[in-house]
C-alpha cells in the first residue's frame, strides 16, 4: 500500500520534539500517538539536539512548512487517542468472549 508523503508544519514538529525531550516520552510512543513514522521523529529529535532545523523543499526553492493551528494539533492527538481506544476495545471484546466461554 503506497501512502502519500505527509508534510508536517514547523509547529507540529516542535511539539513532537518537545514531547520527547521535555516530557521524556519515548520516540516510538510519541510517533504512535501522533500517527507518524518513528524514524521521522527520531531524525527531528536528532536535529533538535544538534541545533539544526530542516526545511521542506518545494519546487525549486526551499521554505518552511506552513503553520499548524492548535485545532489541527488537537485533531491529530484525538485521532491517535481514538486509534488506541479502538485497539483497547477490541482487546476487551476478545477477553470478554474468552471468559464467557470459560464460565460455561
Amino acid at each position: 500500500m503506497k501512502t502519500s508523503k505527509r508534510i508536517y508544519t514547523v509547529e507540529f514538529r516542535e511539539e513532537a520534539v518537545r514531547m520527547v525531550l521535555q516530557q521524556q516520552v519515548s520516540v516510538p510512543e510519541v510517533a504512535r500517538r501522533l500517527e507518524m513514522p518513528d524514524k521521522t521523529l527520531a531524525r527531528w529529535v536528532l536535529d533538535a539536539r544538534n541545533g539544526s532545523q530542516r526545511r521542506v523543499s518545494v519546487g525549486l526553492g526551499e521554505r518552511k512548512s506552513p503553520s499548524v493551528s492548535e485545532l489541527q494539533m488537537e485533531v491529530s492527538k484525538l485521532r491517535a487517542e481514538n486509534s488506541r481506544l479502538k485497539m483497547e476495545r477490541e482487546i476487551l471484546k476478545k477477553a470478554t468472549a474468552f471468559f464467557v466461554g470459560e464460565s460455561q
